[in-house]
This record gives structure tokens, sequence and C-alpha cells, in this order.
């Protein structure tokens, strides 16, 4: 059992929590993920770790999905039945000069922690952010303090500059700006577009992907995905990789694969009749 020790909502569904587990602690490390489940019978769910703390890990969940939906029913306090981690490689940006950070929607809360060590490091990293509208915007705090610069934008224009992540990428190279290598999270058609405005610039880019996983440890096959041709694992190659190499078509057909289970468990919790 693992104990909620603090829990906020940062954007609209977008709900933050902090776990007692010092031990996970203890050995995570930017990029990392945890999997949890809420209840004995639950599934079992990956986390990307957006903070470290001495007594435990901060996650940030988007509530959209039937355990998502269970796990926001917990109040500080209560505890979750278990949690394991910290699993899959470490974010490993040694080798970069300057670093761009694009983040989008909640996949800010990915690239967050690296802002963070980047600038611990002593080479802070500039920084894009966005959303679809404001109240889905999270961590743009925290991302200025830990960047050298910081640009916002909304689809919508209602923060920051109106337009998407990648029209301000492109922006900023064309203004000249010179960067060794690209971070890029958020939804998969988020990082394919980043991905295929990068290559043709021949800007080294790498994406983290947030696969369907079920034990994390390359047993069961779900997080499987096609890079440079070769089949990998985002539980063990990853969960980050070349942006270039990834082939983002199969990925987000595997996302879809359980949409209609999905919507049959949301029914029962909910307790609303299935929509045909």
């Amino acid at each position: 059992m693992y104990k909620i020790l603090k829990k906020r909502t940062l954007a609209e569904n977008a709900i933050e929590y902090r776990f007692l587990c010092s031990k996970v602690a203890a050995h995570a490390k930017p990029g990392q993920f945890i999997i949890l489940r809420v209840d004995a019978e639950g599934e079992r769910v990956p986390f990307t770790i957006c903070d470290i703390h001495d007594d435990g890990i901060t996650i940030l969940v988007q509530t959209v999905g039937y355990t998502t939906m269970k796990l926001a029913q917990k109040e500080e306090g209560e505890y979750i039945h278990d949690l394991v981690g910290p699993l899959g490689n470490a974010t490993d940006l040694e080798d970069f000069g300057k670093i761009l950070l694009v983040g989008g929607g909640i996949g800010t809360a990915v690239v967050y922690p690296q802002a963070k060590h980047l600038f611990k490091e002593g080479k802070p990293a500039d920084s894009i952010i966005g959303a679809r509208t404001a109240s889905l915007l999270v961590y743009e705090d925290e991302m200025r303090q830990f960047s050298e610069n910081l640009c916002v934008v909304t689809d919508d224009g209602s923060r920051g500059e109106k337009g998407f992540v990648t029209a301000k990428l492109e922006a900023l190279i064309k203004e000249g700006k010179n960067y060794d290598a690209v971070f890029a999270v958020g939804p998969l058609p988020m990082m394919r577009a980043v991905a295929n405005l990068t290559r043709g610039y021949g800007l080294k880019t790498i994406v983290s992907m947030n696969s369907i996983m079920v034990d994390g440890t390359g047993m069961c096959g779900c997080c499987r995905l096609t890079v440079g041709g070769k089949v990998k694992y985002a539980c063990v190659d990853g969960p980050e990789f070349d942006g270039h190499l990834v082939d983002f078509e199969e990925a987000m057909a595997r996302s879809r694969t359980y949409v209609e289970q999905e919507k049959e468990h949301i029914c029962r919790l909910s307790g609303a009749p299935k929509k045909g």
C-alpha cells in the first residue's frame, strides 16, 4: 500500500499526485516511470515520474479513462494498492550542448524534470510548452523557473502566442537559434509533427513514447513499437527514442486497441448505460 501525500488539480482533468515511496525515489532519475494499481483488481498503468523528493515521487495524471477516474476518487491520506519503479531508462542528454524542450499538454510534466535537471547542471534549456487552451496548461511557472527562455503557446491564443508548438519551433530555428537537440513530449500527433519538422533541418529529436503497457519488464510485448525498422519495447528499450526513426502511424493505431473496452469500463464505473 502506498500513501497519497499530496493531491492537487493543476488543469482541467490533470491531477498531480505525490506518493510516499522513499525507496523508489532513492533510485529514480528524470525520464523513468512507475506502474501503479489503484486496487488489487485494478489494471497496471504506467506514469512518468515528473518530480523526485526525499520521501517519494510525483506524477501528473490526465483523468480520461477507467483507472485514472478511480485514482481521482482517492484523496490525500488514502492509499493505492501498489506501485513499482523506477522503470525504463533515464534520459541522457549529456552529449548535447544547447537543448530545446517541447511539451504539449500533459507532456509538459515529462519535460519538466529535464528542465530542472539541466538547470542544476548549469546548462538551462530553452522551452516551448503548449496546449489547446489556457486551462490545459501545466507547470508553466515551474518551467519558467528552470528554463533559460520559455515560450508559451495555445491553439486558441488564450495564453501566450496563438498557434502550435511546431510553428513556434520553426520560428525559433528561422530566427537563428542553434540547438543541438530537441526533446519533445506530448500527444502522438504532436510528436510526429515535431519530428517531421526537425527532420528537414537535420536536428536531432528525442521523443518519449507512452505506449500501452502491462508488466513494464518487456515480457508482455504490449508496448512494442517500430523504431528504425526494428521492433522495440517502450518499457525496457525506452521510453525515449529517436523521433525520426519512430513509426508514428503504427504507434497511433496501436494506441486505439482498447478504446471500446475502455468505454465499457468507464460506463460501469459511472453507472451510465453504454452508448452504441
